[in-house]
């Protein structure tokens, strides 16, 4: 596959096709895959086990970076279909490693989960080797009981689920929650070959109203998980397919039931920087039958609307691309429109007298066009001469004040 460079926590320098990583093939089941990801990564180039050899490092996260292609469905189905580039399309989140990120960028990645950006984190190497080793310290969770507790951060609390052919049968359930809506992983693990726990599940918590929460339901029939990570890259570039995709996140648990015996599960702190508060619980589903039944069925009608959605979005944008056309049409007819109505308006202001006695007393024309007074111009300025309009009592008086003008220059010549 491609040999490009990849940015990320866990991305080797150059990619190589994930099954040669983990030495499996197309056809390979996930419990193969995850076998062949745990032998590689726990066992032959854990960094703790290889401290003086930095190649094993570099080949830890290569493994790391194709188990988290591989272990999901729907990143192998598109990596099958198109290779890394399909990866790269969907905006494929890297898992962050907070034990080994730094206090620094810890921040910034704290800082981007508050604003809303959802931060995929992995457990920490030290846990699961722990774990695979069988040197953890297992306690006691009775079904119908429930156990309340602080764990630090990047550390686990390990509990004993032990149920009977029975309940069994029924169907169990394993639920937790933190009133202080902590960050958590809800962690389910298999007994290895080797004596120890190797990871099976796991599950995010998730803001349910004013608490976190995540659960893990064996119920005997296909139950999913929503996974919030999935396309987020995506829809935070596009605020539009944020709704569309929104229960694309929603994948098929690789568990849908439990046999008789003792099962180990864990409540790993996914906080940046403090302890996580929980309280787990195991109940059997037999005094639940009415509600496994609503489950099934609502995520039923889940997956329906899923498919309904996806061709919805095909429509929606052919639509929208239309929208912009027709809208982007009505701005240029309503710009056209505006400019011809001040044209017309320009036209019109040039019928005007103002205007034309302006241009023709300039060039000293004494002819006006509309009708205009042949008043010249030029006598605006003069007085009217007395008795003008003609009027008999004007000349009278005219004619009294010149005799009597008159009169007094006469008088004064004597």
């Amino acid at each position: 596959m491609s040999g490009s460079k990849l940015e990320g926590p866990l991305a080797p320098v150059v990619r190589r096709d994930p099954y040669e990583v983990l030495a499996v093939t197309r056809d390979s089941s996930d419990q193969e895959i995850k076998t062949a990801y745990r032998k590689l990564a726990l066992n032959r180039y854990h960094p703790d086990k290889n401290a003086n050899n930095p190649e094993a490092s570099e080949l830890f996260k290569e493994v790391a970076y194709s188990y988290s292609i591989l272990s999901d469905p729907e990143k192998r189905r598109q990596y099958d279909m198109a290779g890394f580039e399909a990866l790269e399309a969907e905006g494929m989140d890297m898992e962050i490693d907070l034990s080994n990120l730094g206090t620094v960028n810890t921040m910034f990645a704290a800082l981007f989960s508050k604003l809303g950006v959802p931060i995929k984190t992995t457990i920490s190497a030290n846990v699961l080797e722990e774990a695979l080793n069988g040197t953890v310290t297992v306690r006691p969770l009775p079904i119908g009981t429930s156990v309340s507790g602080k764990v630090e951060k990047q550390n686990a609390h390990f509990f004993g689920v032990t149920i009977s052919d029975e309940q069994a049968e029924a169907g169990i359930v394993v639920r937790v929650t933190s009133a202080a809506q902590s960050k958590f992983k809800l962690l389910y693990f298999e007994h290895d070959v080797s004596g120890g726990y190797g990871l099976a599940l796991q599950e995010d918590s998730e803001k349910a109203g004013k608490v976190t929460s995540a659960g893990m339901y064996f119920l005997h029939f296909q139950v999913y998980r929503m996974d919030s990570t999935v396309n987020a890259l995506a829809m935070a570039k596009d605020p539009e397919a944020a709704f569309f995709k929104r229960l694309e996140g929603l994948q098929p648990c690789e568990v849908s039931q439990l046999n008789a015996g003792t099962h180990i599960f864990a409540v790993y702190g996914d906080n940046f920087f403090k302890p996580a508060s929980y309280t787990i619980e195991a109940l059997c589903a037999k005094t639940y039958e009415d509600t496994t039944h609503n489950l099934q069925d609502i995520e039923a009608q889940i997956l329906r609307k899923r498919n309904e959605l996806r061709q919805f979005e095909t429509e929606y944008r052919k639509a929208l691309a239309r929208f912009q056309e027709v809208t982007n049409r009505y701005s240029q007819e309503k710009q056209s429109v505006e400019e011809l109505l001040k044209q017309r308006d320009t036209i019109h202001s040039s019928f005007t007298v103002t205007r034309t006695v302006a241009t023709l007393s300039g060039s000293g024309s004494g002819h006006f066009s509309n009708g205009g007074s042949s008043k010249p111009s030029g006598d605006d300025s003069k007085p009217d001469s007395p008795g003008e309009d003609g009027s008999s009592d004007s000349k009278d008086k005219y004619a009294k004040r010149k005799w009597f003008n008159l009169n007094l220059k006469g008088s004064e010549k004597k």
